[in-house]
C-alpha cells in the first residue's frame, strides 16, 4: 500500500494515516456539565506521542479549537516546535467556548467570527497558516456555509490558510465546499461498523480526501473495551450523547462489542492489532482514506503508526467483513 496521499485536489502530500487530537486537550464540557473530553491527559506524554508519530512517519495532525477549549491547539504547536514544516496541520472553527472555565458556550457561523476564530488558532498553534481550515458546524445552513467556503477562498489568498474543508456526516452539506477550488476534503464518521457509502463515493467523485473520524469507534475498536467496565467521569463516553452510538450509561453497548468480537479473525489477519485491522479496513475502503485514530500515550502512538507498514486489507476481507455483518 502507498503509505501516502495527496489531500484531494490539492499539491498537499500527508500520511496515509493522520493522528486526531481531540483526546489530547484534556477535560472540557458543556455548559450543562457534559463531559466532552476523553478525561485527563498529561501534557508532557502528549508531546512525546506526538513527537514519536512523527519520527514514525506521521505528517497529519487534526485538531479543532473547542478540543479542551483551546487546550490541544496549544499542544500540538509545542510539540511540533521547529518541526511545523514537516507537517500537516488540520484545525476547525464554528464552536464558542471558555477557555478560562474549559466550556463549550455555543456556536457562531458568522465570517465575523471564523475570521476570529483563524486568528486565535494560529496563535494557540503558535504558527503563521493552517493547512487545512474545517468548518466544524456539521449541521450548518447551506447557504450560509457557501459565504464561508467563499471567505475560506480568501482566507487561502491572504496565505492565512492552505485548503479548506467541512466536518459533516451530510453529502449533500459537502457537495457545497466542495464547489470551492481549494475545497480539498470532507471529514466524516467511518470505520468498519460504521459504514459511509454515499461519503465515499462523493470523495470518489470529487475527488476529495476523505478524512475519517472515529475509525477505531471511540475505542470499541482497539479490543481494550469490556461490557460493563466503567469510564472515568471526565470521558464523554461515560454520559454518551446521543450522537455517540456504542456506548450506554455504564460503558460499551454488548451488542457493539459482540460485532467487534465477530470481527476478531479477519482483521487481526497479518499480525495485526485489532485497531491497526480497523484502519487496514478504511484503507482497502477507499484509496482517498486517510483515518485519524485519537491517541493520548507514546504506547497508542506506536500501536496506530504500526498500521502503515502492514498496509490494507485485501479484496476478499473487505468483502469477508460485510459478510459477518451482513452489509
Amino acid at each position: 500500500m502507498e503509505t501516502k496521499r495527496t489531500l484531494g485536489r490539492t499539491v498537499i502530500g500527508v500520511s496515509a494515516l493522520g493522528f486526531g487530537c481531540w483526546a489530547i486537550g484534556g477535560e472540557w464540557q458543556s455548559a450543562d456539565g457534559q463531559p466532552l473530553g476523553w478525561g485527563r491527559v498529561d501534557d508532557e506524554e502528549s508531546v512525546r506521542a506526538v513527537r514519536r508519530a512523527l519520527d514514525l512517519g506521521v505528517t497529519f495532525f487534526d485538531t479543532a479549537d473547542t478540543y479542551g477549549a483551546g487546550h490541544s491547539e496549544r499542544v500540538l504547536g509545542r510539540a511540533l516546535g521547529k518541526r511545523r514544516a514537516d507537517v500537516v496541520v488540520a484545525t476547525k472553527w464554528g464552536n464558542v467556548f471558555d477557555e478560562e472555565t474549559r466550556t463549550l458556550t455555543g456556536a457562531d457561523d458568522t465570517p465575523e467570527y471564523a475570521r476570529r476564530a483563524l486568528t486565535a488558532s494560529l496563535r494557540r498553534l503558535d504558527t503563521d497558516h493552517i493547512d487545512l481550515y474545517q468548518l466544524h458546524l456539521s449541521d450548518a445552513d447551506p447557504a450560509r456555509a457557501a459565504e464561508l467556503r467563499d471567505l475560506c477562498e480568501e482566507f487561502v489568498r491572504e496565505g492565512l490558510i492552505r485548503a479548506y474543508a467541512w466536518s459533516t456526516d451530510d453529502p449533500a452539506r459537502a457537495a457545497v465546499f466542495a464547489r470551492g477550488e481549494h475545497c480539498a476534503a470532507v471529514q466524516h464518521m467511518a470505520n468498519v461498523l460504521q459504514d459511509a457509502p454515499e461519503m465515499f463515493a462523493l470523495c470518489e467523485e470529487l475527488g476529495l480526501a476523505s478524512i475519517n473520524r472515529s475509525p477505531l469507534a471511540m475505542g470499541l475498536l482497539t479490543g481494550g473495551r469490556r461490557s460493563g467496565q466503567a469510564l472515568e467521569a471526565g470521558d464523554i463516553r461515560s454520559r454518551p450523547p446521543e450522537w455517540l452510538q456504542g456506548f450506554e450509561d455504564g460503558g460499551a453497548d454488548p451488542r457493539w462489542l459482540a460485532r467487534v468480537d465477530a470481527l476478531k479473525d479477519v482483521l487481526t489477519s497479518g499480525g495485526r492489532t485489532l485497531g491497526q485491522g480497523a484502519l487496514a479496513w478504511l484503507w482497502a475502503r477507499s484509496p482517498h482514506a486517510v483515518p485519524i485514530p485519537g491517541f493520548r500515550s507514546v504506547a497508542q502512538a506506536e500501536q496506530n503508526a504500526g498500521a502503515l507498514e502492514k498496509g490494507a486489507l485485501t479484496g476478499e476481507q473487505l468483502a469477508e467483513v460485510d459478510r459477518i455483518l451482513e452489509r
